[in-house]
Protein backbone atom coordinates (compact mmCIF):
# COMPACT_ATOMS: atom_id res chain seq x y z
CA UNK A 1 0.00 0.00 0.00
CA UNK A 2 1.34 3.40 -1.00
CA UNK A 3 0.72 6.17 1.56
CA UNK A 4 1.04 9.94 1.28
CA UNK A 5 3.20 11.71 3.85
CA UNK A 6 0.98 14.60 4.90
CA UNK A 7 3.96 16.84 5.68
CA UNK A 8 6.35 16.29 2.77
CA UNK A 9 3.80 14.94 0.22
CA UNK A 10 6.19 12.04 -0.48
CA UNK A 11 4.63 8.73 -1.52
CA UNK A 12 5.98 5.73 0.41
CA UNK A 13 5.12 2.04 -0.01
CA UNK A 14 4.40 -0.08 3.07
CA UNK A 15 3.87 -3.80 3.53
CA UNK A 16 0.69 -4.79 5.36
CA UNK A 17 2.50 -5.63 8.59
CA UNK A 18 4.36 -2.31 8.74
CA UNK A 19 1.69 0.23 7.82
CA UNK A 20 1.56 3.21 10.21
CA UNK A 21 -1.75 4.74 11.38
CA UNK A 22 -3.35 6.56 8.44
CA UNK A 23 -6.39 8.59 7.48
CA UNK A 24 -8.17 7.89 4.19
CA UNK A 25 -10.16 10.17 1.87
CA UNK A 26 -13.61 9.42 0.47
CA UNK A 27 -14.84 11.79 -2.23
CA UNK A 28 -16.51 12.02 -5.62
CA UNK A 29 -14.18 12.66 -8.53
CA UNK A 30 -14.16 15.96 -10.37
CA UNK A 31 -12.61 17.17 -13.61
CA UNK A 32 -9.25 18.25 -12.18
CA UNK A 33 -8.07 15.31 -10.08
CA UNK A 34 -4.34 14.78 -9.51
CA UNK A 35 -2.64 11.56 -10.61
CA UNK A 36 0.36 9.95 -8.93
CA UNK A 37 2.69 11.26 -11.62
CA UNK A 38 1.28 14.79 -11.37
CA UNK A 39 1.63 14.82 -7.59
CA UNK A 40 5.26 13.79 -7.87
CA UNK A 41 5.97 16.45 -10.50
CA UNK A 42 4.48 19.27 -8.38
CA UNK A 43 4.36 21.40 -11.52
CA UNK A 44 2.97 24.92 -10.97
CA UNK A 45 0.07 24.16 -13.34
CA UNK A 46 -0.83 21.11 -11.24
CA UNK A 47 -0.91 23.20 -8.07
CA UNK A 48 -3.54 25.49 -9.58
CA UNK A 49 -6.05 22.67 -10.04
CA UNK A 50 -9.00 21.90 -7.76
CA UNK A 51 -7.70 18.39 -7.19
CA UNK A 52 -4.49 19.78 -5.69
CA UNK A 53 -6.47 22.03 -3.34
CA UNK A 54 -8.51 19.03 -2.23
CA UNK A 55 -5.38 17.02 -1.39
CA UNK A 56 -3.84 19.97 0.48
CA UNK A 57 -6.97 20.47 2.59
CA UNK A 58 -7.16 16.74 3.29
CA UNK A 59 -3.52 16.78 4.42
CA UNK A 60 -4.14 19.85 6.57
CA UNK A 61 -7.11 18.25 8.33
CA UNK A 62 -5.20 15.03 8.82
CA UNK A 63 -2.28 16.82 10.44
CA UNK A 64 -4.63 18.81 12.67
CA UNK A 65 -5.99 15.49 13.92
CA UNK A 66 -2.56 14.02 14.59
CA UNK A 67 -2.01 11.96 11.43
CA UNK A 68 1.28 11.81 9.55
CA UNK A 69 0.08 9.51 6.76
CA UNK A 70 -2.92 9.50 4.46
CA UNK A 71 -4.33 7.76 1.40
CA UNK A 72 -6.12 9.31 -1.59
CA UNK A 73 -7.29 7.11 -4.47
CA UNK A 74 -6.44 9.66 -7.16
CA UNK A 75 -2.73 9.96 -6.36
CA UNK A 76 -1.76 6.90 -4.30
CA UNK A 77 -2.40 4.36 -7.09
CA UNK A 78 -0.32 4.22 -10.27
CA UNK A 79 -3.17 3.91 -12.76
CA UNK A 80 -0.74 3.49 -15.66
CA UNK A 81 -0.15 -0.04 -14.32
CA UNK A 82 -3.14 -2.32 -14.92
CA UNK A 83 -1.70 -4.87 -12.48
CA UNK A 84 -1.41 -2.30 -9.70
CA UNK A 85 -4.88 -0.93 -10.41
CA UNK A 86 -6.39 -4.42 -10.24
CA UNK A 87 -4.62 -5.21 -6.98
CA UNK A 88 -5.64 -1.86 -5.49
CA UNK A 89 -9.32 -2.23 -6.36
CA UNK A 90 -9.39 -5.76 -4.95
CA UNK A 91 -7.75 -4.45 -1.75
CA UNK A 92 -9.63 -1.18 -1.40
CA UNK A 93 -12.36 -2.36 0.96
CA UNK A 94 -9.68 -3.68 3.31
CA UNK A 95 -7.77 -0.39 3.10
CA UNK A 96 -10.84 1.62 4.08
CA UNK A 97 -11.68 -0.91 6.77
CA UNK A 98 -8.23 -0.66 8.38
CA UNK A 99 -7.96 3.13 8.21
CA UNK A 100 -7.91 4.88 11.57
CA UNK A 101 -10.34 7.45 10.20
CA UNK A 102 -12.08 8.24 6.91
CA UNK A 103 -12.79 11.82 5.83
CA UNK A 104 -15.81 11.99 3.51
CA UNK A 105 -15.54 15.24 1.56
CA UNK A 106 -18.89 16.54 0.29
CA UNK A 107 -17.98 19.07 -2.40
CA UNK A 108 -21.63 19.91 -3.12
CA UNK A 109 -22.70 20.62 0.48
CA UNK A 110 -22.11 24.19 1.64
CA UNK A 111 -21.62 25.46 5.18
CA UNK A 112 -24.48 27.94 5.38
CA UNK A 113 -27.62 26.71 7.09
CA UNK A 114 -29.90 28.65 4.77
CA UNK A 115 -28.20 29.66 1.54
CA UNK A 116 -26.62 27.72 -1.29
CA UNK A 117 -25.24 29.39 -4.45
CA UNK A 118 -27.78 29.17 -7.24
CA UNK A 119 -31.47 29.90 -7.72
CA UNK A 120 -32.67 27.57 -4.94
CA UNK A 121 -31.95 27.95 -1.24
CA UNK A 122 -31.64 24.78 0.80
CA UNK A 123 -30.47 24.06 4.30
CA UNK A 124 -27.25 22.18 4.88
CA UNK A 125 -29.26 19.16 6.02
CA UNK A 126 -31.19 19.14 2.73
CA UNK A 127 -27.97 19.46 0.75
CA UNK A 128 -26.46 16.61 2.76
CA UNK A 129 -29.39 14.32 1.98
CA UNK A 130 -29.12 14.99 -1.76
CA UNK A 131 -25.32 14.98 -1.99
CA UNK A 132 -23.78 13.24 -4.99
CA UNK A 133 -21.65 11.30 -2.48
CA UNK A 134 -24.69 9.13 -1.66
CA UNK A 135 -25.30 8.27 -5.34
CA UNK A 136 -21.92 6.95 -6.48
CA UNK A 137 -20.92 3.30 -6.61
CA UNK A 138 -17.45 3.59 -5.09
CA UNK A 139 -18.60 5.59 -2.07
CA UNK A 140 -20.81 2.70 -0.93
CA UNK A 141 -17.86 0.69 0.37
CA UNK A 142 -16.33 3.92 1.67
CA UNK A 143 -19.43 4.35 3.83
CA UNK A 144 -19.60 0.72 4.99
CA UNK A 145 -15.98 -0.34 5.52
CA UNK A 146 -14.44 2.25 7.90
CA UNK A 147 -15.27 2.21 11.60
CA UNK A 148 -15.01 6.01 11.65
CA UNK A 149 -16.31 8.34 8.92
CA UNK A 150 -16.18 12.11 9.41
CA UNK A 151 -18.14 14.30 6.98
CA UNK A 152 -16.58 17.56 5.76
CA UNK A 153 -18.47 20.24 3.85
CA UNK A 154 -17.30 22.08 0.73
CA UNK A 155 -15.26 24.54 2.82
CA UNK A 156 -13.78 21.68 4.90
CA UNK A 157 -15.91 22.48 7.93
CA UNK A 158 -16.63 19.33 9.91
CA UNK A 159 -20.35 18.48 9.71
CA UNK A 160 -20.67 15.27 11.71
CA UNK A 161 -19.89 11.55 11.72
CA UNK A 162 -21.62 8.50 10.32
CA UNK A 163 -22.45 7.36 13.85
CA UNK A 164 -24.06 10.71 14.72
CA UNK A 165 -26.02 10.64 11.45
CA UNK A 166 -26.79 6.90 11.56
CA UNK A 167 -30.58 7.27 11.23
CA UNK A 168 -30.38 9.98 8.57
CA UNK A 169 -27.90 7.94 6.52
CA UNK A 170 -30.17 4.91 6.77
CA UNK A 171 -33.08 6.98 5.50
CA UNK A 172 -31.04 8.37 2.60
CA UNK A 173 -29.48 5.08 1.51
CA UNK A 174 -31.98 2.44 2.59
CA UNK A 175 -29.16 0.63 4.40
CA UNK A 176 -29.89 -0.60 7.96
CA UNK A 177 -28.46 1.75 10.58
CA UNK A 178 -26.61 -1.07 12.35
CA UNK A 179 -24.01 -1.06 9.55
CA UNK A 180 -22.91 2.46 10.51
CA UNK A 181 -22.20 1.57 14.13
CA UNK A 182 -20.93 -1.96 13.54
CA UNK A 183 -19.12 -2.50 10.22
CA UNK A 184 -18.57 -6.15 11.16
CA UNK A 185 -22.34 -6.69 10.87
CA UNK A 186 -22.04 -6.60 7.07
CA UNK A 187 -21.67 -10.38 6.83
CA UNK A 188 -25.01 -10.87 8.59
CA UNK A 189 -26.83 -9.41 5.58
CA UNK A 190 -27.63 -11.60 2.60
CA UNK A 191 -25.85 -11.23 -0.74
CA UNK A 192 -29.08 -9.96 -2.31
CA UNK A 193 -29.45 -7.29 0.37
CA UNK A 194 -25.90 -6.06 -0.09
CA UNK A 195 -26.26 -5.88 -3.88
CA UNK A 196 -29.58 -4.03 -3.49
CA UNK A 197 -27.79 -1.20 -1.67
CA UNK A 198 -25.93 -0.43 -4.92
CA UNK A 199 -28.93 -0.81 -7.23
CA UNK A 200 -29.56 2.94 -7.59
CA UNK A 201 -25.92 4.06 -7.65
CA UNK A 202 -23.89 5.11 -10.67
CA UNK A 203 -20.31 4.83 -11.85
CA UNK A 204 -18.56 6.50 -14.77
CA UNK A 205 -17.53 3.16 -16.25
CA UNK A 206 -20.06 0.34 -16.55
CA UNK A 207 -17.65 -2.26 -15.20
CA UNK A 208 -17.19 -0.31 -11.97
CA UNK A 209 -20.81 -1.03 -10.99
CA UNK A 210 -19.51 -4.55 -10.38
CA UNK A 211 -15.95 -3.86 -9.26
CA UNK A 212 -17.13 -1.52 -6.48
CA UNK A 213 -18.96 -4.49 -4.90
CA UNK A 214 -15.94 -6.80 -4.62
CA UNK A 215 -15.11 -6.06 -1.01
CA UNK A 216 -18.74 -5.72 0.05
CA UNK A 217 -19.42 -9.25 -1.22
CA UNK A 218 -16.09 -10.63 0.00
CA UNK A 219 -14.70 -11.79 -3.34
CA UNK A 220 -11.64 -11.11 -5.50
CA UNK A 221 -11.39 -11.23 -9.28
CA UNK A 222 -9.25 -9.72 -12.05
CA UNK A 223 -10.41 -6.50 -13.67
CA UNK A 224 -11.17 -6.48 -17.39
CA UNK A 225 -12.08 -2.95 -18.43
CA UNK A 226 -13.92 -3.16 -21.71
CA UNK A 227 -16.00 -6.19 -20.75
CA UNK A 228 -19.04 -4.05 -19.95
CA UNK A 229 -22.00 -5.80 -18.31
CA UNK A 230 -20.13 -9.11 -18.40
CA UNK A 231 -18.35 -7.90 -15.25
CA UNK A 232 -21.51 -8.37 -13.20
CA UNK A 233 -21.95 -11.92 -14.48
CA UNK A 234 -18.36 -12.72 -13.46
CA UNK A 235 -18.95 -11.12 -10.07
CA UNK A 236 -21.98 -13.34 -9.42
CA UNK A 237 -20.04 -16.41 -10.51
CA UNK A 238 -17.32 -15.57 -7.98
CA UNK A 239 -19.90 -15.08 -5.22
CA UNK A 240 -21.38 -18.48 -6.00
CA UNK A 241 -17.97 -20.17 -6.04
CA UNK A 242 -16.90 -18.95 -2.62
CA UNK A 243 -20.23 -18.60 -0.82
CA UNK A 244 -23.29 -20.49 0.28
CA UNK A 245 -26.04 -17.92 -0.12
CA UNK A 246 -28.96 -18.74 -2.45
CA UNK A 247 -30.23 -15.14 -2.35
CA UNK A 248 -27.85 -14.49 -5.26
CA UNK A 249 -30.77 -15.76 -7.39
CA UNK A 250 -33.37 -13.44 -5.81
CA UNK A 251 -33.67 -10.89 -8.59
CA UNK A 252 -36.48 -9.77 -10.87
CA UNK A 253 -36.22 -9.42 -14.62
CA UNK A 254 -39.47 -7.62 -15.38
CA UNK A 255 -39.38 -3.91 -16.02
CA UNK A 256 -35.64 -3.59 -16.57
CA UNK A 257 -33.68 -3.15 -19.80
CA UNK A 258 -31.13 -5.65 -21.00
CA UNK A 259 -27.45 -4.68 -20.49
CA UNK A 260 -25.93 -2.41 -23.13
CA UNK A 261 -23.49 -5.11 -24.21
CA UNK A 262 -26.26 -7.49 -25.32
CA UNK A 263 -28.78 -7.22 -28.12
CA UNK A 264 -31.65 -9.61 -27.33
CA UNK A 265 -34.84 -8.26 -25.74
CA UNK A 266 -34.89 -8.20 -21.95
CA UNK A 267 -37.74 -10.72 -21.83
CA UNK A 268 -35.43 -13.25 -23.54
CA UNK A 269 -32.70 -13.06 -20.91
CA UNK A 270 -32.09 -16.73 -20.09
CA UNK A 271 -29.14 -16.69 -17.69
CA UNK A 272 -29.81 -17.65 -14.06
CA UNK A 273 -27.67 -14.64 -13.14
CA UNK A 274 -28.90 -11.06 -13.12
CA UNK A 275 -27.83 -8.67 -15.91
CA UNK A 276 -27.05 -5.80 -13.50
CA UNK A 277 -27.24 -4.74 -9.83
CA UNK A 278 -30.41 -2.79 -10.64
CA UNK A 279 -32.30 -6.08 -10.87
CA UNK A 280 -31.84 -6.47 -7.10
CA UNK A 281 -33.57 -3.16 -6.38
CA UNK A 282 -36.46 -4.89 -4.57
CA UNK A 283 -34.25 -7.31 -2.64
CA UNK A 284 -33.52 -5.08 0.34
CA UNK A 285 -35.44 -7.37 2.70
CA UNK A 286 -34.31 -10.69 1.24
CA UNK A 287 -32.95 -12.61 4.19
CA UNK A 288 -30.96 -15.80 4.16
CA UNK A 289 -32.63 -18.23 6.54
CA UNK A 290 -30.74 -21.41 5.75
CA UNK A 291 -29.29 -23.02 8.85
CA UNK A 292 -25.66 -22.03 9.36
CA UNK A 293 -24.65 -25.68 9.53
CA UNK A 294 -26.48 -26.59 6.32
CA UNK A 295 -24.08 -26.56 3.38
CA UNK A 296 -25.38 -26.40 -0.19
CA UNK A 297 -22.19 -25.19 -1.87
CA UNK A 298 -20.10 -24.47 -3.61
CA UNK A 299 -23.17 -23.51 -5.58
CA UNK A 300 -21.49 -23.12 -8.93
CA UNK A 301 -20.06 -26.61 -8.88
CA UNK A 302 -23.45 -28.02 -7.88
CA UNK A 303 -25.65 -26.07 -10.27
CA UNK A 304 -27.23 -28.73 -12.48
CA UNK A 305 -29.96 -26.83 -14.28
CA UNK A 306 -32.04 -23.70 -14.15
CA UNK A 307 -34.85 -22.27 -16.21
CA UNK A 308 -34.96 -18.59 -17.18
CA UNK A 309 -35.54 -16.12 -14.35
CA UNK A 310 -38.98 -15.23 -13.12
CA UNK A 311 -40.87 -12.43 -14.81
CA UNK A 312 -44.24 -11.05 -13.84
CA UNK A 313 -44.60 -8.90 -16.97
CA UNK A 314 -47.60 -10.83 -18.33
CA UNK A 315 -48.51 -13.18 -15.50
CA UNK A 316 -49.20 -12.66 -11.81
CA UNK A 317 -47.19 -15.72 -10.92
CA UNK A 318 -44.42 -17.66 -12.59
CA UNK A 319 -42.20 -20.38 -11.14
CA UNK A 320 -38.59 -21.07 -12.06
CA UNK A 321 -37.22 -24.49 -11.22
CA UNK A 322 -33.59 -24.85 -10.23
CA UNK A 323 -31.67 -28.01 -9.46
CA UNK A 324 -28.60 -27.56 -7.26
CA UNK A 325 -26.68 -30.40 -5.63
CA UNK A 326 -29.59 -32.79 -6.21
CA UNK A 327 -31.99 -30.39 -4.48
CA UNK A 328 -34.94 -28.86 -6.34
CA UNK A 329 -35.49 -25.14 -5.76
CA UNK A 330 -38.51 -23.20 -6.96
CA UNK A 331 -38.38 -19.44 -7.45
CA UNK A 332 -41.85 -17.94 -7.62
CA UNK A 333 -42.60 -14.37 -8.64
CA UNK A 334 -45.82 -12.98 -7.18
CA UNK A 335 -46.48 -9.46 -8.45
CA UNK A 336 -43.32 -7.55 -7.47
CA UNK A 337 -42.21 -9.89 -4.71
CA UNK A 338 -40.02 -12.95 -4.99
CA UNK A 339 -40.44 -16.00 -2.79
CA UNK A 340 -37.81 -18.71 -2.97
CA UNK A 341 -38.20 -22.14 -1.48
CA UNK A 342 -36.74 -25.63 -1.99
CA UNK A 343 -38.10 -28.71 -0.28
CA UNK A 344 -37.02 -26.83 2.88
CA UNK A 345 -37.76 -23.10 2.92
CA UNK A 346 -34.69 -21.02 1.99
CA UNK A 347 -35.80 -17.41 2.27
CA UNK A 348 -38.60 -15.05 1.46
CA UNK A 349 -39.47 -11.39 1.50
Amino acid sequence: MRLLNLNSLDLVEFMDHEKPPYVILSHTWGAEEISLQELQSQHPDVKRRNGWTKIMNFARKGKENGFEWGWVDTCCIDKTSSAELSEAINSMFKWYQRADSCYAYLSDVFGSEVVQPGPLSRTTAEQFASSRWFTRGWTLQELLAPSSVVFYLQDWTMYGTKSSFRDEISRITGIPAVTTTNPDSLSSFSVAQRISWSSNRQTTRLEDLSYCLLGILGVHMPLLYGEGARAFIRLQEEVIKVGNDPTIFAWLSNGFPKPRSTTAPADNWESPLAPSPRHFINAGKTKRSLSRDKQYGPWWGGLESMQSPCSAATEQMRTMKVRVNSTDWHFTSVMTYTIVFPILRAFCF
